[in-house]
């Protein structure tokens, strides 16, 4: 081949080999700094594991705290990181392809402008979402695997993009959350948690035994092998919460780790239940009941509904 055909032919096929080129470069690219992301976060996630001798993730509901929050931390930023390097990458390969079609660096300015205007205009939701969720993120607000609350959805974190959260609530439900929606986080998993028990004794009840009962029962939980790594303080009756005709209410509190406190108050009520039967205490039975949520119809003509 002479190099006039080769030239007539680079001339013919050369920009779509360029951009079939440029388009592979970037999915590799991506690929591998991906894989550089993906292998920092399995060694932080292993190493904290590590450490905390424990074999998974749930495990380390038993370890120090900032261990599992190391371990959310680290894998929502690596969820973050790969989100902002698949933008970049794309602009990227965007302006090469551009650049090999034949797009003066005028035209790019201009187009530049172009966009910067249109998302002035009308893309300051997704720079609103865009920077929420950095903020999100860095100021460690919630990580994946948090139980947080973010007003309209309530649930475990499952994915922590840059644009949009991923919740997912009690009943199964997957909820997209955009990120500037969010004005403000509840989280459930971080640092610790009460399980607090409100109990009902009768009027007449003597007070202070079933008060002292409680703690005793509190107390010989907190020290069972299989809960004295998921509470972390000693038991507290904080005394009388509410006194009406019908029964007088004794508040139980127990200081858990922020992931154990329904099983901890689970657990606990069990034990309340069995510790006042050998009492000898019965609870006060249900003197009415309140229905809620019925819409009231308004009063018509003549009294009838």
């Amino acid at each position: 081949m002479s190099w006039s055909s080769f030239g007539e032919w680079w001339q013919t096929w050369g920009a779509p080999i360029g951009v079939l080129l440029v388009v592979v470069g970037a999915f590799i690219a991506f690929w591998i700094v991906k894989a550089v992301i993906g292998r920092v976060v399995h060694e932080v996630v292993t190493g904290v594991k590590r450490r905390a001798d424990a074999a998974d993730t749930e495990a380390l509901s038993s370890s120090p705290l900032a261990q599992v929050r190391v371990v959310q931390r680290t894998r929502a930023i690596g969820s973050v990181l790969n989100t902002m390097v698949a933008w970049v990458i794309t602009a990227l390969a965007l302006i090469l392809i551009l650049s090999i079609l034949g797009v003066n660096a005028g035209s790019l300015v201009a187009m530049a402008g172009f966009l910067g205007a249109a998302a002035g205009i009308g893309a300051q939701g997704v720079i609103k979402d865009f920077l929420n969720g950095l903020f999100m993120v860095f100021e460690d607000q919630l990580g994946i695997g948090d139980v947080v609350d973010l007003g309209e959805a309530s649930g475990v974190v499952e994915s922590v993009g840059i644009r949009v959260t991923q919740v997912r609530d009690v009943h199964g439900t997957l909820w997209y959350v955009r990120n500037g929606e969010i004005v403000r986080v509840g989280n459930k998993s971080q640092g610790w948690a009460r399980a607090i028990i409100d109990q009902a004794v009768p009027y007449h009840a003597d007070v202070d035994a079933v008060e002292q009962r409680l703690l005793d029962v509190a107390t010989e939980m907190s020290e069972s092998p299989e809960w004295v790594g998921r509470i972390i303080d000693k038991p507290e009756t904080w005394g009388i919460e509410s006194v009406s005709a019908e029964a007088v209410v004794i508040r139980l509190v127990v200081k858990t780790r922020a992931s154990a406190k329904d099983d901890v108050a689970r657990e606990l009520r069990r034990r309340v239940k069995a510790g006042l039967d050998d009492l000898g205490v019965e609870l006060p039975s249900l003197q009415k009941v309140v229905v809620q949520g019925l819409r009231e119809q308004p009063p018509t003509k003549g009294g009838q509904a």
